[in-house]
């Protein structure tokens, strides 16, 4: 990298004119390749925005730091030498079972499940399943009273 000269005199030689301008383009390569990567739009689901925005308060950071940390401490996490990612994903995928665990790749992996588990819960529309399949079905209201839906088709 060329450095920057001093430009204070009244009269700068051409060759440094010449200097100043590659300083100039080093700095905008550098930008370019390390400033603007940071800056990329990335679409993240509603729920991990909503979670960060709160974390972010907490912490007193910005949404965009907090996510940032977040990202690096599931970097860390990937990397770490203490935790088998090959075993937890055996476990998620059901060839090997949930015991040979370590107490912290359960933990991984009780959270991954309570995820899924919420995903799937939010995608359930058992009304419109029981009544398009022409069922009744009955469920207890918050008084604890029994309520039967019968289909309306």
């Amino acid at each position: 990298m060329v450095e920057k000269p001093d430009l204070r005199c009244p009269v700068v030689p051409k060759c440094l004119r010449r200097s100043t301008r590659l300083w100039k383009a080093d700095v905008a390569s550098y930008y370019n390749e390390v400033m603007t990567r940071s800056s990329q739009p990335t679409r993240l689901p509603a729920d991990v925005y909503e979670s960060a925005v709160a974390a972010a308060k907490a912490a007193s950071r910005t949404v965009p730091q907090q996510i940032a940390h977040w990202a690096r401490i599931g970097r860390e996490m990937e990397s770490s030498p203490t935790v088998n990612h090959r075993e937890i994903a055996r476990v998620l995928a059901g060839t090997d079972p949930y015991d040979s665990l370590a107490e912290r790749e359960q933990a991984i992996v009780r959270e991954t499940w309570e995820e899924r588990t919420r995903k799937l819960r939010e995608g359930l529309d058992y009304a419109t399943t029981f009544d398009s399949a022409g069922e009744e079905y009955s469920e207890l209201d918050e008084d604890g009273n029994l309520v039967v839906h019968r289909p309306t088709t």
